[in-house]
């Protein structure tokens, strides 16, 4: 859309990427209309953009952070990558994104620990003319300039729909664990009523529900404690997190054959266990699209340029079936990649 040259070494063969655009913008009830996204070929010079994540403590956050940078690169901009360090820090990220405003930058990428905890920080941001592109995770602020998320109440639903399909009503009963993820996180409260919604009618039934951070020690506490005081779960469905640790711990207790993993987003670990059989299947919301998005996103805003405020790429389940025809590329940082907190725009 723009003419100018890619940064050396940066992807520039990922677009265009189907995507969908609610119209209107920031209502995850609108209606949505499909498009193939394209960015920008270049910035016309070098901003600084300010991200804030929850934490850098999974691989899909990883693979956020590989698109944010990969394409800030190819963009030719510059980056500072902070992390509160777990959702239990609302108070910290907002010091952090407070503190980045005052260090100057010309925009902000928030991943939101809290869907309401930000509308504060938000609001003082826009005051001070800094642009804030809301990623992944979702925040409740109408002073919000763009947002590159999907629906997680359709991811839960996605994972729901599997497992409703699998035991249709009229069937045989099966029991499940739950494990949406950080009470009140705004991906969480999403897609805790998708798959609720899903498996509604059908012949699951969610015995327990367990929310905590996305750590894999919280999360492997809660699993153990769920197998401990149930012992006739059927499945274990939930974060990216739960799903990898629940592979281990099964194995360790000999229940692989009777309790079967679900999880509701992709990472490298859920790949590799659906690849490997040991996990049934996941949605991907191709969070390094995501990442992607949202840094062209708000260059656009800075350069003036016409922007799609309201993105998401489209979702798709992926399970044994097909896995081989998947571009793990969308959703998975490369082999090697480590967490990257700065890049140096170079125009």
């Amino acid at each position: 859309m723009i003419a100018g040259c890619a940064s050396a070494g940066a992807d520039d063969n990922w677009f265009p990427y189907p995507v969908e655009v609610w119209d209107p913008s920031f209502d995850q009830s609108s209606s949505r209309e499909q498009h193939e996204y394209v960015p920008l070929d270049s910035a016309t010079k070098a901003w600084r953009i300010a991200v804030s994540f929850p934490h850098m403590k999974d691989a899909y956050w990883l693979a956020v952070n590989y698109g944010v940078v990969d394409e800030a690169r190819r963009l030719g901009i510059g980056i500072d990558l902070v992390q509160a360090g777990g959702y239990e820090h609302l108070d910290r990220q907002i010091e952090q994104i407070r503190q980045q405003a005052v260090a100057g930058v010309d925009g902000v990428i928030v991943g939101a620990i809290s869907y309401t905890g930000l509308d504060s920080v938000v609001g003082e941001l826009a005051a001070a003319g800094i642009p804030v592109v809301d990623a992944v995770n979702g925040m409740r602020s109408a002073q919000l300039q763009a947002k590159s998320l999907v629906s997680f109440g359709e991811m839960g639903g996605l994972a729901g729909q599997y497992l409703a399909e699998r035991h249709p009503a009229g069937t045989d009963t099966a029991r499940v664990a739950w494990f949406p993820g950080p009470e009140g996180a705004g991906w969480v409260v999403a897609g805790n009523e998708g798959f609720r919604q899903a498996v509604d009618g059908s012949a699951i039934d969610v015995v327990a529900t367990r929310f905590g951070d996305t750590g894999r020690k919280p999360q492997e506490i809660l699993i153990k404690g769920i197998l401990d005081a149930h012992e006739d779960i059927d499945y274990i469905v939930g974060t990216a997190v739960t799903a990898e640790a629940a592979v281990t711990i099964l194995r360790k207790r000999g229940l692989t054959e009777q309790v079967k993993v679900l999880a509701y987003y992709l990472t490298p670990g859920v790949y590799r266990g659906i690849r490997r059989g040991r996990i049934l299947a996941s949605p991907t919301d191709s969070a390094v699209i995501q990442g992607r998005i949202a840094v062209d996103q708000l260059v656009r805003i800075l350069e003036g340029e016409p922007v799609l405020r309201h993105v998401g790429p489209r979702l798709q389940i992926i399970d044994k079936q097909n896995i081989d025809g998947f571009d793990q590329g969308t959703s998975i940082a490369p082999s090697g990649f480590r967490p990257t907190y700065t890049v140096t725009g170079v125009q």
